[in-house]
């Protein structure tokens, strides 16, 4: 196994794997082996993707072990019982500066998607925004929903579309500064917590600003009695795509 690939294993467990894709890797075989195929090949074992990130997307992806754990980490993410967290910056200030983004989500004839008024499979996404230093904002997104460019459609929807998003209006940029940080979740009856170190391929997630604005938000996260201060959906809207108030607490 490679360095390279030994530093992307973050967390190691006997029925999966937590890795830090690097943004600009593709989990699918295009033009060659795909990053999973690269993984199984470097650690010299199968393993199942039981959830994807987008090509551009950095951070966290959970890899299966075997066949079972695919299957019961698949019926975690169908349900919705896996809790996630994304990091995203943008040259923009938002419309407010926490919220809850929530509509249908329609292909235009461009082939992006858009965000409606419409709520009857609404897409949802909670998100808090600070600073990040050089007239940057750090944008914290728990996605409700895992629609496709969901959190890239909400923020462009709130007048925050993100550092190297050409295709949503972003300014321009090394790369999309979009992170998969944190997952959580309950496997075997233990609480499952993974975190992906920030980025360091673009200096705007290296500036002191942010890098003090994360920790703050991850010290709030992990406080044995607090949790963050989401704008939970309304229970209608939970229903809607499937959940219940329980599902995530």
């Amino acid at each position: 196994m490679t360095a390279e690939i030994a530093a992307e294993v973050l967390y190691r467990h006997a029925d999966f794997l937590a890795l830090n894709k690097p943004a600009g890797a593709s989990m699918h075989s295009e033009d060659g082996p795909g990053w999973v195929v690269s993984i199984s090949q470097a650690l010299g074992e199968p393993v199942w993707p039981v959830h994807r990130l987008d090509r551009a997307t950095s951070g966290l992806v959970l890899l299966a072990r075997h066949r079972d754990a695919a299957a019961a980490l698949g019926e975690l993410f169908a349900g919705r019982r896996i809790d996630k967290s994304y990091l995203g910056i943008s040259a923009r200030r938002p419309a407010k500066k926490m919220g809850l983004v929530a509509g249908d989500m329609v292909r235009s004839r461009d082939g992006n998607w858009r965000l409606t008024r419409g709520q009857q499979t609404p897409a949802l996404t909670s998100f808090v925004s600070a600073a990040a230093g050089e007239g940057r904002r750090v944008i914290w997104l728990k996605p409700w929903t895992g629609r496709t460019h969901q959190l890239r459609v909400a923020m462009k929807a709130v007048g925050a579309p993100l550092l190297g998003d050409l295709r949503y209006g972003g300014a321009p940029a090394r790369r999309l500064a979009l992170h998969a940080w944190t997952l959580s979740f309950l496997w075997q009856g233990e609480t499952v917590h993974c975190l992906a170190p920030l980025p360091t391929d673009d200096v705007a997630w290296t500036h002191p600003v942010l890098l003090a604005q994360a920790q703050q938000w991850l010290a709030l996260q992990q406080a044995p009695d607090a949790k963050p201060d989401w704008t939970r959906p309304a229970g209608a809207l939970l229903a809607r795509v499937g959940m219940e108030d329980d599902t995530w607490q």
